[in-house]
């Protein structure tokens, strides 16, 4: 009788591990079921947020080119009108200085041909 009462403690032993075994089984499953669901609701919402980080970029890069864009053209129209200024500065220096020397070889050349004159005169009235 000891043999069978112990045979029969081996089944009901053996059919509670199976069954502990099969409650594992469910709960590793219900487990994986649920990280499944978080990792996909999490990589969605990483995936949402990555969009609205590269939309909200892509405004600002376009803001700041327009921005730069405008800038630039600015500071080219003031270099445009400065180098204009100074070039007429400039124009207005040379003929200036152009006519200084305009008038200072018509002058000088009054006076080498004056000198040339008054040469030729004195050779003249030498040669008399």
């Amino acid at each position: 009788m000891m043999c069978k009462t112990l045979l029969t403690l081996a089944a009901v032993l053996s059919l509670f591990a199976g069954g502990l075994a099969q409650s594992a089984a469910k709960d590793v499953n219900k487990a994986a079921k649920s990280t499944a669901h978080a990792t996909k609701k999490a990589a969605k919402s990483t995936a949402h947020a990555t969009e609205k980080a590269a939309d909200k970029t892509a405004s600002e890069t376009k803001h700041v080119a327009k921005k730069t864009g405008a800038e630039t053209k600015h500071v080219a129209k003031k270099t445009g009108s400065e180098t204009k200024h100074v070039a007429k500065k400039t124009g207005t220096g040379t003929e200036h200085v152009a006519t200084k020397t305009g008038e200072g070889v018509e002058k000088g050349s009054k006076a080498v041909g004056h000198g040339l004159k008054a040469t030729a005169h004195k050779t003249a009235d030498a040669v008399k």
